[in-house]
């Protein structure tokens, strides 16, 4: 048996069907190789604009008439979510919710036995009704377990999940709709895996989660300890810190980082928006002025540090002077780049009900070109300050013509002479 896998959205998502590969492989089912055609499809869903719910239903489409013999299981934030929706397109045999995906090998189990039993792959007639489909759902809301992955696929970096759910219902989001309540497994659990992970040639561990930062809610520990504790494991290895909000990234937490043996001066932090106003309206736990302070440590501990911002446009109540106040804001810190996001109305959100005003779609797109443009002279600012200065690059397997690629602790991307001896070895380099 043959699988092939497809995944939208977050690093979360991408090191979850990671897992969910070696779950299937465990079972005899390999990964598909190009070209060719798998018995199973698993297609791991976004859910964060209305965009990507558009783009899975579209490759689910491509998918089913590209492959029309295999069974296809959907399973993530658009499954958890909107289920019925999804069942309800030609070709998905199965829909797992985010607990249910952990499932997905008994699941399989029983399509191999209805086809060994003589129960043809093909001729699904056009139009499931639900009851014919597979649904398995789970109130979110419910789920005490946690399930630990790690992305497994590039033996150079490793992603690993400490922490799911949210408990912060930001006006604006679906994650707590779709993740359900913040969790985490002990620190002695995460460890263990990530020694695992080093053991197996890994260089890099990329620490992650939905908010990594909210690490111990459901044990009793915090999330200082556990970085420490992943200072202290065995081997050649680099640390970084995927997304922290800015509330929970205290000057001890980058004071540590600063003075540790192992992790990079590397560090993204959602802001939003830079209107105060704004942060009111969206229910966010800090003020653009504490976004700063972070910023402005960071900088004095590690001025060579890369800081990431994710950044939002276009919510409701964000007026015209709210908008100018806030590119006024961003255009004033001293971070590395943006990643910037057009809001989109999502169904349930506490945004939806309030009485703002709502910013047309086409000054939307403008003001996120404009913040597009204002993140590229950042990042061509940040790579001109560290020209000269000599480094620690992490070469990676992907071959570029006759060139090689990686990435410096601070995260500026570098090229190279391709050399197969040096995948996956760190290298002083002068940028």
């Amino acid at each position: 048996m043959i699988a092939k896998y497809h995944t939208f959205g977050c690093k979360l998502n991408f090191a979850e069907t990671s897992t969910i590969a070696e779950m299937m492989a465990d079972k005899g089912i390999r990964r598909a190789n190009h070209g060719e055609y798998p018995d199973f499809v698993v297609v791991n869903s976004c859910s964060v604009t209305a965009e990507a719910d558009k783009k899975c239903r579209q490759w689910i489409r491509s998918c089913h008439r590209r492959y029309p013999d295999a069974r296809i299981i959907v399973t993530g934030c658009y499954a958890q979510l909107q289920p019925e929706q999804i069942a309800q397109i030609e070709g998905v045999d199965y829909v797992l919710g985010q607990n249910e995906k952990y499932s997905i090998t008994q699941l399989v189990n029983e399509l191999c036995d209805s086809l060994e039993d003589g129960v043809p792959p093909t001729g699904r007639p056009t139009g499931y009704s639900l009851e014919a489909q597979k649904i398995r759902v789970a109130n979110i809301r419910e789920v005490e377990e946690f399930h630990g992955v790690h992305s497994g696929d590039d033996r150079t970096r490793c992603f690993i999940k400490v922490q799911d759910g949210c408990n912060y219902f930001c006006t604006y989001c679906t994650i707590p709709f779709a993740r359900g309540k913040s969790r985490n497994p002990r620190i002695e659990e995460v460890i263990k895996d990530a020694q695992s992970a080093l053991d197996q040639g890994a260089k890099e561990l990329i620490i992650t989660g939905v908010n990594i930062g909210d690490f111990g809610r459901s044990t009793g520990e915090n999330f200082i300890d556990l970085l420490r504790a992943f200072d202290r494991l065995k081997g050649d290895y680099r640390v970084r810190i995927s997304s922290c909000e800015p509330n929970l990234l205290t000057d001890e937490i980058i004071d540590f980082v600063a003075n540790s043996n192992h992790f990079a001066p590397h560090f993204h932090i959602p802001l939003q928006s830079g209107s105060n106003e704004v942060l009111a309206i969206m229910k966010r736990r800090y003020t653009r002025e504490l976004f700063a302070e972070r910023v402005q440590h960071i900088r004095k501990v590690m001025p060579h540090a890369f800081i990431g911002v994710d950044c939002m446009v276009g919510v409701r109540g964000e007026t015209q002077d709210c908008w100018e106040d806030y590119l006024t804001f961003i255009k004033g810190l001293d971070v590395s780049q943006l990643h910037v996001f057009t809001y989109s109305e999502r169904a349930n959100t506490r945004m939806l009900e309030m009485d703002l005003y709502v910013v047309p779609k086409a000054e939307r797109q403008r003001r996120s070109k404009i913040l597009h443009e204002v993140s590229e002279d950042k990042t061509k600012d940040f790579y001109a300050q560290h020209a000269g200065r000599k480094s620690i690059v992490l070469w990676e397997s992907k071959k570029e013509g006759d060139q090689m690629s990686g990435f410096t602790d601070n995260y500026i991307k570098v090229y190279g002479p391709y050399k197969k001896e040096k995948i996956n070895t760190f290298e002083e380099i002068v940028l």
